[in-house]
């Protein structure tokens, strides 16, 4: 491996000059897994290998929520057998730290030996390592794409799992399926010492939150930043800025956050998107991070990108 000689010569400028020790990202809930996916390495013969080796460990669920052993959601492989899982619907997520890990969803018959969890509270609650929140987003997000790709969008024909469960393959017309990401642009828009938040009816009581959307064909990220936020609140974007992302397995999307300049500030919402959007200044937020709003209001708890997109404002701006 070729290294750089340490020299006493300072760098040349770089592009990364500046970037943080700690990539934003990674502070997100779901993010981090950590697996070694080795995707040049799952051939016909990988899943078995994998469940042939003692230290597996494979994530069950019924339907799209986790089993789990109080906080523990990995099974050895006897006891993923024993929980009602089928050798044959096993995939291969990766390794991590040499041990094989899997998932596998229950059949729509069985029934879960324990009561599932909800892995959007799972995250909530903080009580499960990131890494593995990480591994069950994975997870929950590829059990569900095959429980619903099982026939060719080509041909109609059945498919088949290939590649560990990363792709599903149509014998009848030789078309091969990839798992999908849907891309999500979630942003806050600034106007100086005032941020741009909105809640919609489905949030908790009191709870504001960045705004968001999927992108769209042909569109890049500010584009799609600029139009989601001009179609929810009125509201004109100039500069905008990428800041972080989160895999969000709701079912299977990622979630790019983004700072937004203002450049127009009368807010026209959409009554169908939105319950409210208002305009809230720097102190204000500050109380609603810190639970102590006079009226009770809030913003999403700390695994949520939203969150960070905020408080990244506010250090910012501090």
């Amino acid at each position: 491996m070729e290294t750089r000689p340490f020299t006493d010569t300072p760098a040349r400028p770089s592009l990364f000059d500046g970037l943080p020790a700690i990539e934003p990202s990674a502070a997100t809930g779901f993010a981090g897994g950590g697996l070694d996916r080795r995707a040049e390495m799952r051939g016909p013969d990988a899943t078995a290998e994998a469940l042939a080796d003692p230290s597996a460990r494979v994530y069950v669920f019924a339907a799209d929520k986790p089993l789990t052993n109080g906080n523990e959601p990995r099974f050895g492989i006897d006891s993923a057998i024993a929980a009602g899982a089928r050798r044959e619907d096993m995939l291969l997520l990766g390794w991590k730290d040499g041990a094989p890990r899997l998932a596998c969803r229950l059949p729509g018959n069985a029934e879960p030996a324990t009561e599932p969890a909800d892995l959007r509270s799972l995250a909530v609650a903080g009580e499960i390592d990131g890494g593995i929140l990480g591994e069950l987003a994975l997870a929950r997000s590829l059990t569900g794409w095959h429980a619903r790709h099982g026939f060719c969008a080509n041909c109609g024909a059945k498919t088949r799992s290939a590649a560990g469960g990363f792709r599903r393959d149509c014998d009848a017309c030789n078309t091969s399926h990839f798992p999908r990401t849907d891309p999500v642009v979630i942003m806050l828009a600034i106007d100086g010492d005032r941020a741009l938040l909105g809640r919609s009816a489905r949030f908790a009581p009191g709870m504001y939150s960045c705004l968001a959307g999927f992108m769209e064909p042909g569109e890049t990220i500010e584009e799609a930043v600029r139009r989601e936020t001009l179609e929810e609140s009125g509201i004109r974007l100039g500069r905008v800025r990428y800041h972080a992302s989160q895999p969000w397995p709701f079912v299977s999307s990622l979630m790019i956050g983004c700072l937004g300049e203002a450049i127009t500030t009368e807010i026209v919402p959409d009554d169908n998107e939105l319950e409210d959007c208002r305009w809230f200044d720097r102190d204000e937020v500050k109380t609603m991070i810190a639970r102590t709003h006079p009226d009770g209001l809030g913003v999403p708890v700390k695994m949520a990108i939203a969150y960070h997109l905020i408080t990244a404002w506010i250090d910012a701006t501090a």
